[in-house]
């Protein structure tokens, strides 16, 4: 989920897509399945929620280390289209990563119900919809967008810390514990867990998510210039 552009050797296109998918894909599995694990073992949401928070805001760390040279770890539709508005990354390429992103993310259900024994294709249950929970979910995608754009010319270490504990804390000021990501979002509307949210709650998340993501790229482009500059 970082705006820096990759570092090593410029690995092809197909190397990259890999990396977003499987990036994604670990990522889901990591939201999905601790939140079936703390849903099982905690009987109670406040403590599920935090078990599911502290695998997420980890998971992330790893995955930005792990990818950051390979694709840029976008993970995230929302931070590949201010690569894309920043001309960071060509078209073709943003849809190829929005594409492997998605794909990512659905394997990612898919994984975490295989490991703990669900049914692998069902749909979100859990009713995440109203003025409140979408307006979240536009804060909490500006916020994040700001801090990947404010940390983007500092280290991969400094970039992925920042990431991983914005997302801990914006789980908890958030009224949709921060999904930030459309990716995401459409890969939740796919799971009846903890972690769910139903399909029909999703286009208005994504809308949201989108709108937060462009608004942080105007803000970044005043606050952050050097940035702005570093992302083109």
């Amino acid at each position: 989920m970082t705006l820096a552009a990759p570092r090593i050797d410029k690995p092809n296109l197909a190397r990259r897509l890999a990396a977003e998918a499987l990036g994604t894909a670990l990522l889901l599995a990591a939201v999905v399945g601790s939140g079936i694990m703390a849903e099982r073992l905690a009987h109670d949401a406040a403590l599920a929620l935090l078990c599911n928070t502290l695998a997420t805001g980890a998971m992330l760390f790893v995955l930005i280390m792990l990818f950051a040279d390979v694709s840029g770890a976008h993970f995230n539709p929302a931070v590949t289209l201010v690569r894309l508005l920043s001309r960071g990354i060509s078209l073709r390429t943003a849809a190829g990563y929005g594409l492997a992103q998605i794909a990512g993310g659905i394997a990612g259900v898919w994984l975490a119900h295989a490991m703990f024994g669900e049914a692998l294709f069902a749909f979100g249950v859990k009713a995440r919809g109203g003025f409140g929970q979408d307006l979240s979910e536009g804060v909490a995608t500006f916020g994040l967008i700001l801090t990947i754009a404010g940390t983007a010319t500092r280290k991969t270490e400094t970039v992925a810390a920042a990431v991983g504990l914005y997302i801990l804390g914006a789980y908890w000021f958030t009224a949709s514990t921060s999904f930030a990501n459309p990716a995401v979002t459409f890969a939740r509307a796919l799971t009846p867990s903890f972690a769910g949210i139903r399909p029909l709650d999703a286009p208005a998340f994504i809308a949201a998510q989108c709108g937060g993501a462009i608004l942080a790229w105007i803000a970044a482009g005043f606050l952050f210039p050097s940035s702005s500059r570093q992302t083109q």
